[in-house]
């Protein structure tokens, strides 16, 4: 899948789709409105953006979120890595790391994680 930019206002309003998807267009220009403070033609104008670059389908005035949250998590991590850390999960988690103490149960965790998803093919 190309990776879709969510921009950070996008992304709040993504939220409200995520968790009332399908929603009327209507009821989600009153909830942009009671969340974000945005009026219905700022609504509207996201709602034909994020259509354009498939991110939501608006049809019959009900919206749809085409991609989910996961996938936004992921793109956004992996472009954050690749920006701050040269696509090094090794240079963020020593980071990382140096500003957390973790407990003994937390680096269990993350242990378990490690081995998890550490034996994946490329």
């Amino acid at each position: 899948m190309e990776r879709i930019k969510i921009f950070d206002a996008e992304y709040k309003f993504m939220n409200i789709i995520w968790e009332h998807s399908p929603i009327s267009s209507t009821e989600l220009v009153k909830l942009a409105n009671q969340e974000l403070g945005w009026k219905k033609s700022t609504t509207y104008t996201v709602i034909r953006r994020l259509c354009e670059r498939g991110v939501i389908k608006n049809e019959n005035s009900i919206v749809y979120a085409l991609i989910n949250h996961e996938q936004v998590m992921h793109a956004e991590t992996e472009e954050h890595l690749g920006k701050v850390y040269d696509g090094s999960l090794k240079l963020f988690f020593t980071a990382f790391l140096q500003k957390e103490k973790l407990s003994k149960d937390e680096v269990e965790e993350l242990k378990k994680i490690i081995e998890q998803y550490g034996d994946k093919e490329e």
